[in-house]
C-alpha cells in the first residue's frame, strides 16, 4: 500500500513538474503571473469582444474551438480606461484572467488585447477535440515602447512574403516595430512613379530590377497594422545615396538634388500611412548646412514625425522627433526620445557568444523606458551578399537574437550594459548564467514548437564547459608549440613565468571581441588580449555510447558586413588554429568560396558553421577529449579586417537541428 501511495505521489509530482515547465515557457515573461489549478477548455465558446472580433474568432478556430452564442464558457475582451496594476505603458498593457468557465481580457487599446492573445497562444495546449488553457492571473505591460528590428533591403532585396513571415511571427513575441531601410548605395528599392528611372536595373549594383511597388508598400503597412506592428520607412539622406546620384547625376545636398528629393518625399509620405519617416543622416559629410533642417521641416509639413541616426546631424530638443543610436558614439540627449541600436548590429554577432551579452544587457543601461529612452531596435545590415534569404536568417542568428531582444525590451531589467560579464558565462552560480539558462530553455521550447518551420541555428550551449589557458607569447610564429600540447594541467611554468588555466561556459567563446579596440566595452575571456599569442582550450565530453554525430566548429565567424577572404583550403583560418578530438586532428571542411579578391558582392560560401552541413565525427563510449590550439598574430590582417580571436564547438545531430542528447561537457571529467 505504501509503495502504491508513493508511486501515485511521484506521478503527481512529475505531472506538476511537467505542467510547471509548460507554464514557464512564456516568452517574453509576463511582468506579473500567478498560475492556478484547473484549466479552460477551448471547445464551443461564447465570444464577447469590444475589439479585434475577427482576430479573436480566428484565434478560437485555430485553437480547435468554435464560436457559438449559447455556450456556458465565455471569452470576454473588454476595453477599460486603465489596466489595474500595470505600472507603465498603459496603451500596451493587459490583464488576463483564465478560469474553468471563462477567459477575460482587459486592455485599454486593441494593441493590448492583441498582446493578451499572443500570451494565450503560448499558454494553449492542443488536444484532439480542442485546446486547454491553464488557469492563471496575468497583469502585463512592456518596459519599453519600442521593440523592433531593421531589415536592410536597400542592399539586399527581401521578398514581401519573407518580410510578412518575419513580422507575423515576431508579433507573437510582442515585437512592435519594423524598421524598413529602403534605400542604399546599391539600390533604391521603393518604386517611384514620379521618377521611374530610379528603379531601373542599370541604376542598381546588386539584385538589379528588384524593388517594392507603392502598392506593395501600402499592403505591408496594413499587414503591420493587423499585427499591431508600427512600420517605420527609412529614406537615407544625404549619405548612402549613390543610387540616387547614379540616377540623377546630382548630389542630394545640391539645390537640384533637394528639389528632386522633395518630390520623392511627397510620394513617400503619400504612400505610407504611418506617423514616422526615418531620414538617415549617418556616415556623411555635410556640405550644405541647410539640408537637414530643411528636410526635417519639409517632412513635418507633410504631417510626419522625423527620426534620424545618432551620430549624424546634431540636433537640439525640438528640432527632431526621435533619434536612433547606431554606434558606440551614439548618445541619448535629454528632451529627444532615443532608440538604442548601439551594440545591436547582429550582422557582426557570432552564433552563440553575442546572444548572451544581448540578453543580459539593459537597454541603454536602463531598467525601463522613459521619455528620453524609448526602446531598442536590432539592425541586420547586408553589406556582404549572402546566397539566400534562409542564409540571411541563419547566419545572423535572426530568430534567437530577436527573441532575446523581445524579452529584454518587454521585461526590462538586465544585469549590465554589454560591459558587465559581456559575452561570458563564467560560472553556473552567477545570476547572468541563471537568467540566460532560463531564457535558453524557453527559447529552445519555442524553436521546437512555435518556430519549428523557421530557420533557427541555435542549440543548447549552457552545458558546454571549457578550460582555457593563459595565452603564451608566440613572437608571430603561429606554429610554435607550448606545454599544453604535451600535457593538460592546471597551470604551466614556461620560460620562467606561470601560466594559469581558467574556466568558462558556452558553445562559442570570444578570446577577443570582433569590435577590436572597443572590446573593453564587451568583455571577453581575456581582459587585455594581446597580438602574437597562442591560447589552448579543452574539455572532455562524455558520450553514453559509440555514435556518429555532427560537429559545429569554427574559429572566425564571418561577419555579414565584411569583405573578408575565405580561409585557404586545409586551414581553419589565417591564424593556424587546429582542433583534435581524442588526439585525432579534425580538418576543416572544403571551403566553397575560393576567391582571392575582396568584395562585398562576392557571396559568403560555407565559411560560417551554420551555413554548411555539420562535420561528421565519431564519439567513443565514455570520455572524449576535445582540444583546440588557438594562435593569433595581428588583430587586423589583409585577409580579415576584424579578426575574431574565438572558437565555436558543439556536437549536434547530423542534420544540425538539435544538440546531441545525453552528452556531458566537463573539463574535469565530472558527470
Amino acid at each position: 500500500m505504501k509503495k502504491r501511495v508513493f508511486l501515485l505521489a511521484t506521478l503527481f509530482l512529475v505531472c506538476v513538474s511537467l505542467m510547471a515547465q509548460k507554464d514557464c515557457m512564456l516568452l517574453p515573461k509576463p511582468q506579473q503571473v500567478e498560475m492556478k489549478g484547473g484549466s479552460f477548455f477551448m471547445g464551443k465558446v461564447k465570444l464577447v469582444a469590444d475589439v479585434l472580433q475577427s482576430d479573436w474568432e480566428a484565434f478560437i478556430t485555430e485553437a480547435g474551438g468554435e464560436v457559438v452564442d449559447n455556450s456556458s464558457r465565455l471569452i470576454e475582451v473588454k476595453l477599460v480606461p486603465s489596466v489595474e496594476g500595470a505600472k507603465l505603458n498603459q496603451e500596451e498593457a493587459y490583464r488576463l484572467t483564465v478560469s474553468n468557465k471563462a477567459i477575460k481580457v482587459e486592455a485599454t487599446t486593441a494593441q493590448g488585447a492583441y498582446w493578451a492573445m499572443q500570451t494565450l497562444r503560448q499558454l494553449s495546449t492542443k488536444k484532439s477535440n480542442g485546446s486547454i488553457v491553464k488557469n492563471c492571473q496575468i497583469v502585463d505591460w512592456p518596459a519599453f515602447k519600442v521593440r523592433g528590428f531593421l531589415q536592410d533591403v536597400g542592399r539586399s532585396y527581401i521578398s514581401m512574403d519573407e518580410l510578412k513571415r518575419e513580422i507575423a511571427m515576431l508579433s507573437r513575441f510582442k515585437i512592435n516595430v519594423f524598421h524598413w531601410h529602403l534605400t542604399e548605395n546599391q539600390a533604391w528599392r521603393l518604386q517611384s512613379k514620379v521618377f521611374p528611372m530610379l528603379n531601373d536595373a542599370e541604376n542598381m549594383t546588386r539584385m538589379p530590377g528588384k524593388y517594392y511597388t507603392l502598392e506593395e508598400a501600402k499592403e505591408l503597412v496594413e499587414f503591420c497594422k493587423k499585427h499591431q506592428v508600427l512600420l517605420i520607412p527609412e529614406i537615407d539622406m544625404p549619405g548612402h545615396s549613390a543610387a540616387f546620384v547614379r540616377t540623377f547625376r546630382h548630389d542630394m545636398q545640391s539645390p537640384e538634388g533637394m528639389k528632386i528629393l522633395k518630390l520623392l518625399i511627397d510620394e513617400v509620405c503619400e504612400t505610407f500611412d504611418v506617423p514616422y519617416l526615418h531620414i538617415g543622416t549617418d556616415e556623411v559629410g555635410f556640405s550644405n548646412p541647410t539640408f537637414v533642417p530643411e528636410m526635417v521641416a519639409y517632412v513635418r509639413a507633410k504631417g510626419k514625425k522625423v527620426i534620424s541616426w545618432n551620430p549624424g546631424w546634431n540636433y537640439k530638443p525640438g528640432e527632431i522627433d526621435m533619434t536612433q543610436l547606431w554606434s558606440f558614439r551614439g548618445k541619448a540627449q535629454p528632451g529627444i526620445p532615443a532608440i538604442d541600436s548601439k551594440f545591436h548590429y547582429i550582422n557582426h554577432f557570432d552564433t552563440f557568444a553575442d546572444i548572451v551579452s544581448l540578453y543580459n544587457s539593459r537597454v541603454y543601461d536602463r531598467s525601463e523606458g522613459d521619455d528620453d529612452v524609448v526602446g531598442a531596435i536590432i539592425g541586420m545590415w547586408h553589406d556582404r551578399l549572402l546566397p539566400s534569404e534562409k542564409n540571411i536568417l541563419l547566419e545572423n542568428g535572426f530568430y534567437p537574437n530577436m527573441l532575446a531582444l523581445a524579452e529584454r525590451t518587454w521585461m526590462g531589467g538586465g544585469s549590465q550594459y554589454f560591459d558587465g560579464d559581456g559575452t561570458l558565462m563564467k560560472s553556473e552560480n552567477t545570476e547572468t548564467y541563471k537568467a540566460f539558462a532560463d531564457f535558453e530553455k524557453r527559447m529552445l521550447w519555442h524553436k521546437a514548437h512555435t518556430l519549428k518551420d523557421y530557420p533557427m541555428a541555435y542549440v543548447k550551449q549552457t552545458n558546454v564547459k571549457w578550460n582555457i589557458t593563459d595565452a603564451f607569447p608566440n613572437g608571430g610564429d603561429m606554429t610554435k608549440v607550448f606545454p599544453p600540447e604535451q600535457e593538460l594541467k592546471g597551470s604551466y611554468e614556461y620560460e620562467g613565468k606561470e601560466y594559469g588555466v581558467g574556466q568558462t561556459i558556452g558553445a562559442g567563446i570570444y578570446l577577443r571581441h570582433v569590435w577590436g579596440a572597443l572590446s573593453s566595452s564587451i568583455p571577453t575571456f581575456y581582459q587585455n588580449p594581446q597580438e602574437n599569442h597562442t591560447a589552448y582550450a579543452y574539455t572532455w565530453v562524455y558520450s553514453p555510447k559509440i555514435q556518429e554525430v555532427g560537429l559545429w566548429a569554427e574559429t572566425q565567424n564571418y561577419s555579414r558586413s565584411e569583405m573578408d577572404l575565405p580561409p585557404k583550403q586545409g586551414t581553419w583560418d589565417y591564424r593556424g588554429s587546429r582542433l583534435w578530438i581524442n588526439d585525432e586532428e579534425i580538418m576543416p571542411p572544403t571551403w566553397t568560396a575560393t576567391h582571392t579578391v575582396k568584395s562585398n558582392e562576392i557571396s559568403l560560401g560555407n565559411e560560417n558553421c551554420v551555413a554548411r552541413p555539420p562535420l561528421k565525427v565519431q564519439l567513443k563510449k565514455g570520455w572524449n577529449k576535445v582540444f583546440w590550439k588557438l594562435p593569433v598574430g595581428k588583430f587586423r590582417t589583409d585577409e580579415v579586417r576584424l579578426v575574431k580571436w574565438m572558437f565555436t564547438t558543439v556536437f549536434v545531430t547530423l542534420d544540425g537541428e538539435k544538440a546531441v542528447e545525453g552528452l556531458v561537457y566537463s573539463p574535469d571529467k565530472k558527470k
